[in-house]
């Protein structure tokens, strides 16, 4: 992309630069000289500044569902919405893509074996919140294991709540996303 300026040299004048100004040069003036004429000059493209690219932080939900409930786990002590329930979740790892990520939360926070093949993608969620998240939630029915508190100092209980009668106390983006899966709805936006 070429300025005003820069488009005229290219059709046959060519620029001086120097430091006098003017309106349409800011900082500097240039005036045009038919070519031909000897000027030490070059002719820059603009420098546009480009928007900063947009960075997200993936991470994945479970929605570990026995008949029609699904687990929660209580926060404690991790100074976010301490109190609240939420599904058992946790941030993608390097190289780690968000099924394995999924399988290796189930394990560390609930103690929980997943089969990748019993992993069924629900929804996705582009979220506004520490600058921008996405958020992948997935709903298993069949594991190894008995669900229990594997990290007791985040979570201060498990409990399997209906899913038609939510906990009242739960973090809201968890709350609007259980509600695009009711509905098989595979994509949102919350907070932007």
């Amino acid at each position: 992309m070429y300025s005003a300026h820069n488009l005229l040299a290219l059709n046959g004048l060519r620029s001086n630069r120097s430091t006098d100004g003017c309106s349409n040069c800011p900082g500097q003036h240039i005036r045009f000289v038919p070519e031909g004429d000897i000027l030490e000059t070059t002719i820059e493209p603009s420098r546009a500044a480009k928007p900063q690219r947009h960075k997200v932080t993936g991470d994945v939900h479970l929605i570990l569902r026995r008949g029609d409930a699904a687990l929660f786990g209580q926060r404690q002590n991790t100074g976010y919405e301490d109190g609240a329930w939420h599904l058992p979740s946790g941030h993608l790892e390097a190289d780690e893509s968000v099924v394995d990520a999924l399988i290796r939360e189930a394990d560390e926070e609930i103690g929980v074996r997943i089969a990748a093949a019993d992993v069924r993608f629900s929804h996705i969620m582009h979220n506004s919140s520490s600058g921008g998240r996405v958020a992948f939630f997935f709903t298993v029915d069949r594991w190894d294991g008995e669900p229990t508190n594997r990290e007791p100092d985040k979570c201060a209980a498990l409990e399997f709540f209906p899913i038609g009668d939510l906990p009242d106390h739960m973090i809201e983006y968890c709350r609007a996303a259980m509600g695009h899966v009711a509905d098989a709805e595979p994509f949102s936006v919350f907070g932007w």
